[in-house]
């Protein structure tokens, strides 16, 4: 079971590399985009629109990207996060497919608990990242990347076919519904507003089904990207511009796009899929142990178990660490060098941070060298700058856990 203490210091790391070039997607085209159920209200509402992971998505309305991410600090931002895959997993031996792909204890999930897991290959490499939600309705509700929604879909077919052919009773299901993450020390008292529910009751990673302001059959998931308290909400597609136009009336709520949730989940020390974790990466070098069930661990049958088990045990070679510096902002793909002056690593993402007024950064470095407070030195635009590894998450995160 995902424990909230570690959990709430890792949590909601799900993304893709942010590509902002308008017009172009994966096919290079316009017409190639997906569009969300709230495309018309993105454009409605002064939303500047661009390719992300196939689809045209909003990278900042009206206001800038600062103040964006400065209202989900203080307030609560609406996001659009209905590009996310979701699906359903049916059937007596659902848990016996999930189990067959992820690092996660899903058996030990409570009716309506959830976990961060992850999709790994046999060389203990991550493929994904995903949530998988025990619903008390019979199935396991999972969220996964967009950027990967093609692989992942194919890996559960796929393991479903197999299954299946041997007798199992399992099945998958695609929901097409939209997704919105209502984030922010605010978003629970907005939220309920609109539900009868008691959301004191619903702590993070925990999820319920009701009626939010009017519209049924609304998935509510107390978790999120951005290191807030929050939600996410799967809401049918014929009621997602009704549910987004409740939440907007209210004055704490503003909407916020991709790139305020990406200098968000950075503060909050929260990786992004594409970048800070790849098929090269293990979940022991990404710094995400936590995320393998002790039962898992002891039994060794997950994919990639014999190479990520010992790491835990042994010297992983390099870690994902965090990173701090003065001057100009560090940034993907800029060396990260010893203190004299040889490179030992790169940077996987980085940004100046709205919160702390510091550049802040994630990348991977050799583990002598991830100790908290070690002097190091990043290149940017050609010239060296000193840079200090950092405990992470960088600014506190404030998941809600039940006193």
């Amino acid at each position: 079971m995902q424990r909230a203490a570690s959990a709430a210091a890792h949590l909601g790391f799900r993304g893709q590399a942010l590509s902002l070039v308008p017009g172009r997607g994966l096919s290079g085209t316009q017409d190639a985009l997906r569009r969300t159920p709230l495309y018309d209200f993105h454009l409605a509402h002064g939303g500047k629109l661009v390719a992300f992971a196939g689809w045209r998505l909003p990278v900042q309305y009206r206001d800038s990207h600062v103040h964006s991410h400065l209202h989900t600090r203080r307030h609560c931002s609406l996001f659009d996060v209905s590009h996310m895959l979701q699906t359903k997993i049916h059937g007596r031996d659902r848990v016996k497919l999930m189990e067959s792909l992820v690092v996660g204890d899903i058996a030990e999930l409570r009716p309506n608990q959830g976990t961060l897991s992850l999709f790994t290959n046999e060389a203990g490499g991550i493929l994904d990242d995903l949530i998988v939600t025990n619903t008390s309705e019979g199935h396991l509700y999972v969220v996964s990347n967009a950027g990967c929604r093609d692989k992942d879909l194919a890996l559960m077919q796929d393991k479903v076919r197999e299954l299946q052919s041997r007798g199992s009773d399992v099945g998958l299901e695609v929901v097409d519904n939209a997704l919105l993450a209502l984030q922010g020390p605010t978003a629970a008292r907005v939220l309920q507003a609109g539900v009868a529910d008691d959301l004191r009751k619903l702590p993070f990673m925990t999820s319920a089904v009701m009626e939010v302001f009017g519209v049924p059959s609304c998935r509510v998931t107390r978790c999120g990207y951005t290191g807030e308290d929050g939600v996410e909400i799967s809401v049918p597609v014929a009621g997602a511009v009704r549910l987004a136009t409740a939440l907007l009336g209210n004055p704490e709520v503003k909407l916020a796009g991709l790139a305020a949730r990406d200098s968000l989940r950075l503060e909050a020390g929260l990786c992004l899929y594409g970048s800070d974790i790849d098929e090269h990466t293990t979940p022991v070098e990404g710094s995400l142990g936590w995320t393998l069930g002790r039962r898992r661990r002891a039994a060794m049958d997950f994919p990639g178990a014999a190479v990520i088990v010992p790491q835990l045990q042994g010297k992983v070679q390099r870690r994902r660490v965090g990173l701090t510096c003065e001057g100009a902002p560090m940034r993907p793909h800029s060396p990260i060098l010893s203190a004299e002056g040889t490179v030992i690593g790169a940077v996987t993402s980085g940004c100046p941070s709205p919160c702390l007024k510091r550049n802040v950064a994630m990348g991977y470095v050799p583990s002598e060298y991830s100790r908290p407070g070690t002097p190091l030195l990043v290149q940017v635009r050609r010239q060296q700058q000193v840079a200090v590894v950092s405990k992470m998450p960088f600014v506190p995160t404030n998941y809600y856990t039940l006193k």
